[in-house]
């Protein structure tokens, strides 16, 4: 690294990351920044009168549009199979901002939080680059299909308030992927993707951590600000999301990411009610 990148702060490098448009330029800065923390050769910290980066640097391409307007399309056939996998590209790619923001954003938090934020940032450049990969072996390159256009909604709802972001960012956002992903990779290995499949496999390995550190975070804003986490999560989802929630929920992979009983026994329930009944194990374009 250069003498001007070892006096960055990891906020203004998390902000630099945040800002820059182009894919391969944000994976590259991205494993950079988290080597650069690693090393120490990053300060932590934020620079004095710190003003956050507002919205994310974005390539021209894909185009965005709302949920309503991606095509359906069968998994079993070429044009659907590669509509999922740039659909989990752009999914992952807005995780990498998501995570650069949490760090620049909040530079109040202590160390550990940026660290935890840096590992998230860094393992989700390698989950966009598992799945910008497989959609060039299957001709295509992100970018090339169009994307939802919501995914960073969810972030500037919760721009103001750290604890709010973790519990609807990791702990709603993130969390759905624990729940659809299983039948994903169930559904292409039925239809004989095993590449695709094993991909999908490493991205909720590496996701259920995620949700664990924004849970264990979660807890450690309420317990700081003396919330009981439980009635203060349900009242974010009635909040943000008027009580909706999709289902079914992977309870198992939940409980490992820092969910307990009783918070799965409740979202069960706001679900039963919801128009989002159990629909079937699909990773919906919305679910980061």
């Amino acid at each position: 690294m250069n003498q001007q990148q070892t006096e960055q702060t990891i906020v203004s490098a998390a902000a630099t990351c945040l800002a820059e448009p182009d894919p391969e330029a944000k994976v590259a800065l991205t494993r950079q920044i988290a080597a650069g923390w690693a090393t120490g050769e990053i300060a932590p910290g934020a620079p004095a009168d710190w003003h956050p980066q507002q919205t994310p640097g974005r390539p021209p391409r894909p185009r965005l549009v709302s949920a309503r307007e991606l095509p359906k399309r069968k998994l079993s056939e070429p044009a659907g199979l590669a509509a999922l996998v740039h659909a989990v590209a752009h999914i992952e790619f807005n995780a990498i901002n998501l995570a650069w923001d949490a760090v620049q954003r909040f530079p109040q938090m202590p160390e550990a939080f940026q660290t935890d934020w840096v590992r998230v940032a860094a393992e989700e450049a390698e989950h966009f680059m598992l799945m910008r990969e497989r959609l060039n072996s299957l001709g295509m390159d992100y970018g090339d299909l169009p994307a939802h256009d919501g995914l960073w909604d969810m972030a500037q709802r919760t721009a103001g308030d750290v604890l709010e972001r973790m519990a609807l960012v990791p702990r709603v956002l993130e969390a759905r992927g624990l729940d659809v992903t299983p039948g994903m990779i169930e559904r292409l290995r039925r239809i004989g993707d095993h590449d695709s499949a094993d991909r999908l496999a490493i991205i909720l390995r590496d996701e259920v951590g995620h949700v664990a550190i924004g849970s264990r975070w979660f807890r450690y804003l309420c317990q700081a600000r003396d919330l009981e986490p439980h009635t203060t999560f349900m009242a974010l989802i009635e909040r943000h999301l008027r009580g909706e929630i999709r289902c079914p929920l992977n309870r198992e992979a939940r409980l490992e990411a820092g969910f307990d009983a009783d918070e799965l026994v409740e979202l069960e329930a706001q679900c039963a009610s919801s128009r989002f009944a159990p629909q079937g194990h699909q990773r919906d374009q919305e679910s980061r």
